[in-house]
């Protein structure tokens, strides 16, 4: 699968495809464009948008678009559940302190960001350990340590 989004990537364009290759397609394919582009290159790629205004994989209903994409493919697993209220938090600025983690994720996402500017492609595999880090602990704290 090929997916598209905006570059310049924080939290959510970064957990999106951590969750996507760890939990839907292990060779998925990411794509991060101008954010005038995106539209008309996800149609020319075949590829499915995601954090993007107006689409299905993106911030709908109050959800991020990590949350998004666990309902979409219907990714019932207790630990992602705790990981996606943390991404919620760190991308949504006024959830930031509903879980306490997210304002960590969110200081390390900014600092990957400033790192790494909008070599999205890079920052995304210097990412990949610390989202599967936290998700072994938040599988932790689901199952009682």
């Amino acid at each position: 699968m090929r997916f598209i989004t905006r570059k310049n990537a924080a939290v959510d364009r970064i957990a999106c495809p951590w969750l996507i290759r760890r939990f839907v397609d292990s060779d998925a394919e990411f794509l991060y464009v101008d954010p005038q582009e995106v539209t008309r290159l996800a149609r020319d790629q075949d590829a499915v948008p995601f954090d993007v205004e107006g689409v299905e994989l993106g911030h709908v209903g109050g959800r991020c678009s990590f949350e998004s994409i666990v309902l979409k493919f219907g990714l019932d697993d207790p630990a992602l559940g705790r990981l996606a209220a943390i991404v919620h938090g760190a991308d949504v600025e006024s959830d930031l302190r509903k879980t306490p983690e997210a304002a960590g994720l969110k200081a390390l996402a900014m600092g990957f960001r400033k790192l790494y500017g909008e070599r999205d492609l890079e920052k995304l595999e210097a990412q990949m350990p610390m989202y599967d880090a936290l998700y072994a602990w938040c599988q932790t704290q689901v199952d009682g340590g």
